[in-house]
């Protein structure tokens, strides 16, 4: 009894651990190092990016406040010119505060009476809409689900680690697009389930179990190929467009950084020319929900149930009685002999 007590205490002595370390490797499968960015809200509001201000003021305080006042009108009339091709009239300083949702900080040099810097502004479209005279996008695609694929070194990552080329995409205002993305963050268990092997899959059984978890109908996956020419030296990124479970092609297109420095400004860069992709595939037709994704039902085909019917009928649990040929050939015989004996012509009789 001692000696079985032991060997028990022996293997759960040796068992528990293993058991932990398999917990731990599943568990550092999952969680990992930091990943899973979230997408922004595109809530639908108009964006102008990239707008460079450099004003003078009383403080530091005031500069700030003079730079932002002037990238609003910067921003205006660029929006103006975008939407309707024109100059337009501008519009003054309370009324754009008034429009302006959001002041997006990209670049910034704050001295004690200067300020330097590049801003995005953001304007509401419910109110920005009516002095524009534009509503919103009449026409969108379905849900398509996004699969960031980044090649490095010849490696892919989707959502194994955190990439530039993800976090432009997470940060990237789909309002204005005829695309609907479905972005995921990559936390948790998608960083599992949403990888680069997932592109190469055909099974339609497995991309439906997929696309329901995400509520999209279908899969656009852009592809970054960053192919650095030396260390510390130019960088090439070679960027494709693909769709579907098929992994089929759309485009492509190269952009080109001199150091390592310039590789999120590329990134950024590529976000817009990708998704101009999408929409130019979109509208032309190429991009389309597949429709072998859709479960339809199966149609069942009526029987034909008209037809001759045999009869079945059983008298007492017994067979139907079947007459051979010489009882037909005696019942004949039978019907003919009365009429020879009149001499009368006789009938033809009815084939059995």
């Amino acid at each position: 009894m001692t000696n079985s007590r032991g060997k028990w205490f022996q293997i759960a002595a040796i068992g528990l651990p293993l058991a932990l370390i398999g917990g731990g490797i599943v568990a550092a499968q999952i969680e990992g190092p930091k990943r899973g960015i979230a997408p922004i809200a595109s809530a639908g509001d108009f964006e102008v990016t990239g707008v460079s201000v450099n004003v003078v003021g009383n403080n530091a305080f005031d500069a700030r406040q003079k730079g932002w006042e002037q990238a609003q009108r910067i921003a205006w009339s660029a929006l103006w010119r975008k939407t309707h091709g024109t100059v337009g009239a501008g519009l003054s300083d309370s009324t754009l505060d008034g429009i302006v949702a959001a002041i997006v900080v990209e670049q910034e040099q704050i001295g004690p009476r200067r300020y330097v810097a590049k801003l995005g502004v953001l304007f509401d479209r419910a109110r920005a809409g009516q002095l524009l005279g534009v509503s919103g996008v009449a026409r969108r695609s379905a849900p398509l689900l996004l699969l960031p694929v980044t090649y490095s070194a010849g490696a892919p990552t989707v959502f194994e680690q955190r990439t530039s080329w993800q976090r432009s995409w997470a940060k990237y205002r789909t309002a204005d697009s005829t695309i609907d993305y479905v972005r995921p963050s990559g936390a948790g268990g998608e960083s599992l389930l949403l990888n680069a092997g997932q592109k190469d899959r055909r099974s339609r059984i497995w991309w439906r179990t997929i696309l329901d978890q995400f509520g999209a109908a279908d899969v656009i996956i852009p592809i970054a190929r960053i192919e650095r020419q030396w260390p510390g030296g130019p960088i090439i990124g070679r960027f494709s467009a693909r769709y579907g479970p098929d992994n089929k092609y759309l485009g492509s297109f190269t952009l080109r950084v001199s150091n390592s420095a310039g590789i999120p400004g590329m990134m950024d860069q590529a976000v817009i020319k990708m998704d101009q992709l999408f929409q130019s595939a979109l509208a032309s037709g190429p991009l389309r929900a597949d429709a072998s994704l859709v479960l339809e039902p199966e149609v069942v085909e009526e029987e034909e149930l008209e037809g001759e019917v045999e009869d079945l009928s059983v008298v007492d649990g017994a067979e139907p009685a079947r007459q051979s040929l010489d009882d037909v050939v005696r019942s004949v015989l039978q019907e003919a002999e009365p009429a020879r004996n009149s001499g009368a012509p006789t009938p033809p009789s009815p084939r059995p």
